[in-house]
């Protein structure tokens, strides 16, 4: 006869700990004090040049020219001499107040259109169906790899002359160099990575959540402006960080398209040091003049920039 143990005198199975997952796995290499002390010292190791250009900002230009702003702790000299030449001009007589307010011309719609154009875009390629989808969508996506140096003299060229006898967009007998031709340049070298992290984002939002809209028989408008807006807003945040600051310290594309008429920050910036160079310590000045809306824009967008990097990465 077999004894029947009681469920008290039962041997206990040993249990064996549980297979870690690998976001698990990841969230605690990532947090872990080895890495901790990494991300420590690459924070400082990225912020020390910064403080730099923070401390020489406000030295003498002797000083400055003379040795280098660690001196700043031994022998400190403070003046805004500096910050007062730079919104006066420096040598060049010009201060930089009218091209701070050429770069905001030229920024908010370079952000605005591309945003715009993506959002449709991204929509059309996620939740539409229409023949050759999948192709044009991986077209777009390579784009991507095209260097922004070719195409800056083709489009020159269209926007001096276009084809099909088109109106050039400065006018019949004004050269290219206005607002439009950065505007549509900004615009056009943005869209293919907007379209794609746009898409990437739209994708993960649940399939039931669109068709139980449409039962209620929403269209595809009701659902754009009424479901997906709301919900890609961090994505839309995120994106417009990315693109605002690349607008905003662009010098290439101003270089090639824009006249003297509409110059903007980072290029007036180079013209502060003179024309033989001998006023460059007013460029730590000049740099951190440019920094302070991009600084506003980046604090007043923080939450959405911060759920706009974690936006997919978790489902639930």
């Amino acid at each position: 006869m077999t004894a029947v143990l009681p469920d008290a005198e039962k041997p206990a199975t040993p249990a064996g700990p549980k297979p870690k997952s690998a976001s698990t796995a990841a969230k605690e290499g990532l947090t872990g004090h080895v890495a901790s002390a990494v991300a420590l010292v690459i924070a400082i190791v990225w912020t020390v040049p910064t403080f730099g250009l923070l401390v020489s900002s406000f030295r003498p230009e002797a000083d400055v020219k003379s040795n280098g702003w660690w001196n700043f702790f031994t022998d400190p000299n403070v003046t805004l001499d500096n910050y007062r030449e730079v919104l006066s001009g420096g040598s060049g007589g010009t201060g930089l107040g009218e091209n701070l307010i050429n770069s905001i011309v030229i920024t908010i719609p370079a952000v605005l259109i591309p945003i715009s154009l993506a959002t449709l875009a991204a929509y059309a390629f996620a939740w539409m169906d229409f023949k050759g989808r999948d192709t044009i969508f991986v077209a777009v996506f390579a784009l991507q790899i095209v260097p922004i140096q070719v195409t800056l003299v083709p489009l020159l060229q269209l926007y001096v002359d276009p084809p099909f006898n088109l109106m050039p967009l400065a006018g019949r007998d004004a050269p290219a160099g206005g607002l439009y031709e950065l505007w549509l340049s900004h615009t056009i070298f943005a869209l293919p990575l907007a379209i794609f992290l746009l898409h990437n984002f739209m994708r993960e939002i649940p399939g039931e959540l669109i068709e139980s809209a449409r039962v209620d028989g929403a269209g595809h408008v009701q659902i754009f402006t009424r479901i997906m807006l709301p919900l890609m807003a961090p994505a839309i945040a995120a994106f417009g960080i990315f693109q605002f600051l690349w607008v905003w310290n662009d010098l290439l594309v101003a270089l090639v398209f824009s006249s003297p008429e509409v110059t903007p920050l980072p290029q007036r910036l180079v013209l502060l040091v003179g024309e033989r160079g001998q006023d460059w310590q007013l460029l730590a000045s000049g740099a951190f003049v440019s920094l302070i809306i991009p600084l506003i824009v980046f604090i007043a967008l923080q939450r959405y920039f911060v759920r706009g990097l974690l936006a997919g990465s978790v489902k639930g």
